[in-house]
C-alpha cells in the first residue's frame, strides 16, 4: 500500500513518499492513559478526547495531509486528485481519526460548491484545522426520512433571518461552533420552499440556540437535539438561491454517501478499542475472539457453524476492497455512481453483522458490557453492535439507499 503506483504522476508519486515521511515523524501514537477515544467521531463526548483528537486533526492540516484538493485561496492544498493518497497512507499507519468527520464529509463540499467566496474563505480554513467543529440539522421529529417535511423556519427580515425550529439526533452538537442547516423558507412548496444556511451553534448558546443531549441505549451522548428561537443570522449565510435548499441538500448526502466530487479526509481510525489489540471492525480481531472463546473443552473457534459465518463475512470484505478497485477503472465501471452508493450500504451492514456474530462467539458472556471487568474484550462488541444500527439509520436509512439504487442507478420505476 505504501509504495507508489504505476498509474500515478510524479507530483502524485512525491506526495505519497512526503506522506509517507511525514508521518512517520508526526504520528500522535496513543493517547494518554486517561483519555479514552469512542468508536468514532460520533460518539465522542469526553471533552479531554476531543481536544487530543483537535491537535492530532490541526497537525495533519498543516502538515499538508488535509483538504489536498482544494484550492489554496479556501484552505486548501491546491493540488489534484491527492486526498485519497494522504487517506491510504493515514490508513496504512494506522492514525486516529479526525474529530471534524460532518465538517469534512457534509460541511466543507458544500460550501465549496455553493456559498459566497468570501465566505469559502472565511469557513474553511478553520474547518480544516479543527479550530471549529461543525454539526449537521437535517433531522426533525417529523422529518427523518422524508427529509423535505421541513418545519424549522427562517423568516427573511432585512438583510438578516430569523429562525425558529427543533432539529432531533444532531451528531456533535454538543461541542459544535457551527452548524450547516435546512429550514422552510416557503410554507406553500414542499421543495422549492427549502432554504441552506451556515448557522453559529456554541457562541449563540443561551441567545438563540438551545443543545440538550439524548441519551443512547450505549450510555453514551453522542445525539443532542437543538432548539432555535428567534436566532438571527446573516444573509451572506445563506449557501445558493432562497428557495435552493433541496439541491444544495443533496450535494451534502451526495458526499456523506461516499459519492461527491471531492474526498473526504479520512484517517486510519485507531480508538480505544485498539489499546488493548480489539479492532471491532477487524475480522482477525473476531477471529481471535472465537480462539479465545471455550465451547466446552474446545473454542468457538472450532464451531463449524461459527467458521462459515466468519468465512462469508471475510468474501464479502474482500468483494468490498475489490469494488473499490474496480471503480478506479473506468472501463471496469458501468454506472459511475453505483459503487459509490452501494458503499453506504455494504460498509455498515458488514459492520453490523460483524458484531452481530460476536454475540454467538461470546454466547452468554455477551451479556457482559462494558464496566465488568469479565467481559470479553472490554465489552467491546455489545458496544459496537448498539451502534451499528445508528450508522445503517445515518446518511439516510438503508431501505432509502437501496430506493435510490433501484431508481438511480437500475432504473426501476419509484415505489408507491
Amino acid at each position: 500500500m505504501s509504495e507508489a503506483r504505476a498509474s500515478e504522476s510524479s507530483e502524485q508519486a512525491e506526495f505519497r513518499a512526503y506522506c509517507r515521511e511525514w508521518l512517520e515523524k508526526n504520528h500522535p501514537g496513543r493517547p494518554p492513559a486517561h483519555i479514552k477515544l469512542p468508536l468514532g467521531a460520533l460518539e465522542l463526548s469526553d471533552p479531554d478526547a476531543l481536544e487530543w483528537l483537535r491537535a492530532w486533526q490541526k497537525s495533519a492540516y498543516e502538515g499538508g495531509l488535509i483538504a489536498c484538493d482544494y484550492p489554496k485561496e479556501y484552505g486548501g492544498g491546491g493540488r489534484e486528485n491527492c486526498q485519497a493518497i494522504a487517506n491510504q497512507e493515514m490508513q496504512r499507519a494506522k492514525t486516529p481519526f479526525f474529530p471534524n468527520n460532518i465538517g469534512f464529509g457534509m460541511a466543507a463540499p458544500t460550501i465549496f460548491f455553493h456559498a459566497r467566496d468570501e465566505v469559502k474563505a472565511e469557513l474553511l480554513p478553520p474547518l480544516f484545522s479543527a479550530d471549529e467543529i461543525w454539526c449537521q440539522g437535517f433531522s426533525e421529529p417529523g422529518a427523518g426520512s422524508d427529509l423535505a417535511n421541513q418545519q424549522t423556519f427562517a423568516e427573511r427580515d432585512g438583510d438578516n433571518w430569523v429562525i425558529n425550529g427543533h432539529k432531533v439526533w444532531t451528531s456533535l452538537a454538543h461541542f459544535a461552533d457551527r452548524m450547516i442547516l435546512l429550514c422552510r423558507t416557503d410554507k406553500s412548496d414542499k421543495y422549492n420552499g427549502i432554504s441552506y444556511f451556515v448557522v453559529p451553534i456554541k457562541s449563540a448558546l443561551g441567545n438563540g440556540v438551545t443543545v440538550r443531549p439524548l441519551i443512547k441505549m450505549t450510555g453514551e451522548t453522542g445525539f443532542n437535539e437543538v432548539l432555535f428561537d428567534n436566532l438571527v443570522i446573516s444573509d451572506k449565510y445563506r449557501l445558493d438561491e432562497v428557495g435552493a435548499g433541496w439541491k444544495v441538500a443533496m450535494t451534502t448526502l451526495t458526499h456523506e454517501r461516499g459519492a461527491g466530487q471531492l474526498v473526504t479526509p479520512s484517517a486510519g481510525g485507531m480508538a480505544a478499542e485498539e489499546k488493548s489489540g480489539v479492532r471491532t471492525s477487524s475480522i482477525d480481531s473476531l477471529i481471535e475472539l472465537a480462539k479465545l472463546q471455550p465451547r466446552g473443552d474446545k473454542t468457538a473457534a472450532d464451531d463449524p457453524m461459527i467458521r462459515d459465518e466468519i468465512m462469508k463475512l471475510m468474501i464479502r470484505e474482500a468483494g468490498i476492497t475489490q469494488n473499490g478497485r474496480r471503480a478506479k477503472v473506468q472501463a471496469l465501471t458501468d454506472h459511475p455512481m453505483r459503487i459509490p452508493l452501494q458503499g453506504k450500504l455494504s460498509r455498515t451492514e458488514i459492520h453490523q453483522d460483524m458484531t452481530q456474530l460476536s454475540y454467538n462467539i461470546e454466547g452468554m458472556a455477551s451479556t457482559l458490557y462494558l464496566p465488568d471487568e469479565n467481559a470479553p474484550a472490554s465489552g467491546k462488541y455489545p458496544l459496537a453492535y448498539m451502534n451499528s444500527f445508528g450508522m445503517t439509520i445515518a446518511a439516510g436509512t438503508n431501505e432509502i439507499q437501496r430506493n435510490i439504487l433501484g431508481e438511480r442507478v437500475l432504473g426501476l420505476p419509484k415505489t408507491k
